[in-house]
């Protein structure tokens, strides 16, 4: 991956998952990392470790919460005031919130909108002209599978990351010929802490167990992200079942997944009724509903 060496990269939600292993596996290759989430100690842990296994290696951890958009904006700020030669834009975080949308807590599907759509598009608007000035640069933006389809019991989630390929695809074509390269990828199924932070509290999550044969291990997807990055590829699905399932979802009529959809539903619903709201007496959530 020749075209990455000696890059600087800024990677969101890098404190764990996809972030921390595309920071690993960036880091024989890059010259400097400015590694950002919200739980600092994690990223000094992780800065340490990058340090002592790549020497001269410049890790900058910088504390964000993606929420708080006076952090966003003074992430920004220092980065264009330092004049910080960034080459790469690794728009990583992202917040998840598996479940029916009727006993979804609003904040949470606020917080959700605002991680995965509203900061990573501050921080490409703002970034896009210091990644012209050191071109040629890239951005990095990860999707998901859920993006290809609208998932009931993933709804919001599945529109954010529709979102996020949408507007890669086009960015990609408003820099074509500028020096900046747009890429997403769309992974499938990820052993990471994403499916545990996304889990609610009050046990009206969606099973969360998927067949093994769709997971994709965390190096994997890391290294086919910035492979795709290295060659200037507009998309990328990491696994070959993921990638014939992106394929599938494709090309198949929307009634036909509508009616697996509903189907799917229907059955949860015949066995867990939710009744009431979540918070009142009357609510009623078989605790079951979350086991796999």
């Amino acid at each position: 991956m020749k075209d990455l060496l000696e890059c600087t990269a800024l990677i969101t939600g890098a404190s764990s998952g996809i972030g921390a292993e595309i920071a690993r596996q960036l880091a024989p290759l890059a010259s400097g990392l400015i590694l950002t989430a919200r739980r600092a100690d994690r990223l000094e842990a992780l800065a340490d470790e990058l340090r002592e296994a790549n020497a001269g290696l410049r890790v900058e951890v910088r504390s964000c919460d993606l929420l708080k958009q006076e952090d966003v904006t003074a992430l920004c700020d220092w980065i264009e005031a330092d004049q910080v030669p960034l080459d790469l834009l690794v728009n990583n975080a992202g917040l998840g919130d598996p479940g029916v949308f009727e006993s979804s807590e609003w904040q949470k599907v606020d917080e959700m909108i605002r991680v995965n759509v509203v900061a990573l598009t501050y921080l490409t608007h703002r970034m896009i002209p210091t990644l012209r000035r050191h071109r040629p640069g890239a951005i990095l933006n990860v999707s998901s599978l859920a993006s290809t389809l609208p998932v009931a019991g993933l709804g919001v989630y599945s529109a954010t990351k529709a979102y996020v390929s949408s507007f890669s695809e086009a960015l990609r074509s408003e820099l074509r010929g500028t020096g900046v390269s747009v890429t997403q990828v769309c992974p499938g199924p990820v052993e990471t802490e994403f499916a545990k932070r996304a889990k609610r509290a009050d046990g009206t999550s969606l099973p969360t167990s998927t067949p093994t044969f769709l997971e994709v291990p965390v190096a994997d997807v890391a290294a086919a992200a910035l492979r795709a990055v290295a060659t200037d590829r507009a998309r990328v699905f990491p696994g070959s079942i993921v990638t014939a399932a992106a394929l599938f979802f494709a090309l198949c009529p929307m009634f036909i997944l509508r009616w697996g959809m509903e189907k799917r539903m229907g059955a949860i619903r015949d066995r867990h009724v939710p009744r009431g709201r979540p918070g009142d007496e009357s609510y009623v959530f078989d605790a079951e509903f979350d086991q796999p």
